[in-house]
């Protein structure tokens, strides 16, 4: 399980954090990427910039790159509202989401099934929405991308399997096939939860 870390004494927000969950290479960052566009001049839907300790250049997610030594500063300055660490890097989602949240809005934001409950404890409006992919596509994906090493790609690939069961989403989107499909489902419970 990831180490995993929250703030004490959050107060619950009005507003629904809809959390994408599933395996590395499943379509999550393809899949916000859409919904993005979609909800582009609509401030009532906010799509969390997430802090990673990887390199900038690192894959194509839009996140904020940061030193471990520079994460331990934002950690010990408040600037995260939560963080948790998995497959060797440490994720922080930046102190914003909670006046967005308070103000009865939605935020959009690629999470991690092994930190789902600590997510659930700090923001108890939270929902998970699981992005599924066919085992043998997720594994073509990993090896595309050429982040991992083949020893790294697996290591994922047993831990995406691991995880499946410990989280109840409330939508599962299967991303094995077409991206509009997949977008489109994303996209229609975003707009449904805004409303």
């Amino acid at each position: 399980m990831p180490g995993v870390s929250d703030r004490t004494g959050t107060e619950a927000a009005p507003g629904r954090l809809i959390v994408l969950l599933g395996p590395s290479g499943s379509g999550k960052d393809t899949l916000i990427g859409r919904a993005r566009a979609e909800f582009s001049g609509r401030p009532e839907v906010m799509f969390v910039q997430r802090v990673i300790t990887r390199s900038a250049e690192a894959g194509n997610e839009d996140h904020i790159a940061m030193s471990d030594a520079d994460f331990d500063a934002a950690i010990d300055d408040g600037r995260f509202a939560l963080t948790w660490a998995a497959n060797g890097l440490r994720y922080g989602l930046p102190r914003d989401i909670e006046a967005h949240l308070a103000a009865g809005k939605v935020a959009v934001v690629n999470g991690s099934r092994g930190a789902w409950g600590v997510i659930r404890q700090v923001f108890p409006s939270a929902r998970a929405v699981e992005i599924r992919v066919d085992a043998a596509i997720l594994a073509q994906r990993l090896q595309t991308r050429g982040r991992e090493s083949a020893p790294e790609i697996e290591a994922r690939l047993v831990r995406a399997a691991a995880l499946t069961s410990q989280v109840e989403p409330d939508l599962i989107i299967d991303n094995s096939g077409s991206v509009e499909t997949a977008g489109a489902m994303l996209i229609d419970y975003i707009g449904r939860s805004a409303s």
